[in-house]
């Protein structure tokens, strides 16, 4: 294919549907590159997609994001659907807690609409869940983490518990406040989370803005935004997106460009952008692409296990909350997104569920169903129209100590070829948010490489 002035057009091959290449696809075309994404899946989203059951139209798992994240909100915006994922107006987390003795206690985490940090400090004060001298140390420990480089690559080498001891924080604060917000951002309990990724949540959602930790979420399934919306994006920007097509091979032509291997077809291309899974990327990259491609086989996973359960009536009146003193984490109502009309449809969030990925439903059902009915008294008796899980046994990389020293840039050591991925150095934990910074940085170097104008679509935000 030529251009009009006669020289031959720059074909780039995305592997990945997910966030991150649908990203680094609309990207590469926006700057006029002849682009085709490859997705082995029948459908574009990634690991954060939606799924017929029954009449009803399930998010294999609940998504949020907050308003720090500015690239997931570019995105929201480049396919059209950010009215349809809104942000709260300011920060709000309804917080119960049944574990006390003294029975159930709602709180809330809050802002207002003063400076940082004053803008949490009220809602801090009136926190039910920690004692005076507990909260009193959560201030402490705020502004020392503000100080603190989340880059630092001796951050990195520690967990974060290690730090929060060091700086005051009592196991009631941490499984009160710090870990209430970290599992569900980072995927791992304090201990078993890099310092560095905890510093640039907290510090980011936080400390850096007031606004930055108002939350988000899809009123629409999923599917809604990353397939469908995506796909009509992609078409607009002359994307070929071909579904149920697998790579099997990657290999250098003489020509010094790539051949793609697909079933029964080989894709020519001078741009690759592999934009799937650390060890998919890993059975995939040719010799030399990396130092030490072994080391994304050290990057870890982590699972999230999501409960879902559908009763004959109303018995949440919130649209989220999250749980103390039971092994429910967040629970979110999905009815209206869902397509149910009567009754009410409730997911739970379970991050880091290493000890539960695998248990059978039936368990789960023993386990989950009374802890709602100590949560919510009115789902006692309330009839259980539906009880089922899904399961994302690699839903993230783990954020372990040590991870940031494994994680690749776009840039491999091979002309033409590049990475994306959440598990990229990014530096943010397993997120949309990440997903698509990495897809920005992989079209960002595969333009630099060829002399190609970009600008990064987050440079005023910077």
């Amino acid at each position: 294919m030529t251009t009009d002035d006669g020289t031959r057009s720059r074909h780039a091959v995305v592997v990945g549907g997910g966030l991150a290449g649908i990203t680094a696809a609309l990207e590469l075309a926006d700057a006029g590159l002849r682009v085709t994404l490859l997705e082995g899946r029948p459908r574009l989203g990634g690991l954060a997609f939606s799924f017929r059951r029954g009449d009803l139209t399930v998010d294999n798992g609940q998504h949020v994001y907050l308003r720090c994240c500015t690239a997931y909100r570019w995105f929201l915006d480049r396919v059209d659907g950010a009215a349809l994922a809104p942000l709260q107006d300011r920060l709000d987390v309804p917080v119960l807690d049944v574990g006390r003795a003294s029975g159930p206690r709602l709180g809330r985490i809050r802002r207002n609409g003063l400076p940082v940090p004053l803008h949490l400090a009220a809602g801090l004060a009136a926190y039910p869940h920690l004692s005076l001298a507990e909260r009193a140390s959560v201030g402490r420990a705020a502004l020392a983490l503000k100080r603190l480089d989340p880059a630092d690559p001796a951050l990195d080498g520690i967990d974060f518990a290690t730090w929060l001891g060091r700086h005051g924080q009592s196991p009631r604060t941490i499984e009160a406040l710090w870990d209430l917000v970290g599992v569900a951002t980072l995927n791992a309990t304090a201990p078993h989370a890099s310092m560095g990724l905890a510093a640039m949540v907290f510090k980011t959602g936080l400390l850096s803005e007031p606004g930055a930790a108002d939350i988000g979420w899809a009123h629409v399934p999923l599917g809604d935004l990353h397939d469908t919306l995506a796909r009509k994006a992609l078409d607009s920007a002359g994307v070929r997106t071909e579904l149920r097509t697998r790579v099997s091979a990657l290999s250098r032509a003489e020509d010094g460009g790539w051949h793609v291997d697909v079933d029964g077809e080989r894709l020519d291309a001078d741009t690759v952008v592999l934009a799937v899974p650390q060890r998919e990327t890993h059975a995939l990259l040719p010799t030399g692409a990396l130092d030490d491609p072994d080391r994304l086989l050290d990057i870890g996973t982590a699972p999230i296990l999501n409960v879902h359960v559908v009763y004959g009536r109303k018995v949440l009146r919130r649209p989220f909350f999250a749980a103390l003193g039971s092994p429910v984490q967040w629970v979110f109502d999905r009815t209206d997104a869902s397509g149910l009309t009567e009754g009410q449809y409730l997911a739970l969030s379970q991050s880091a569920a290493e000890d539960e990925i695998d248990s059978p439903v039936s368990e789960l059902r023993e386990r989950y169903l009374p802890e709602l009915e100590r949560l919510l008294p009115a789902a006692r008796g309330a009839d259980v129209r539906d009880f089922f899980v899904t399961r994302e046994r690699t839903a993230t990389f783990a954020p372990a100590p040590g991870v940031g020293r494994l994680r690749p840039t776009a840039r491999t050591r091979v002309p033409g070829l590049f990475l994306a991925g959440a598990w990229t150095a990014t530096g943010w934990p397993a997120t949309m948010e990440g997903a698509v910074r990495s897809g920005f940085s992989a079209a960002g170097a595969a333009l630099g490489e060829i002399g190609r104008r970009h600008e990064h679509p987050l440079q005023e935000a910077a």
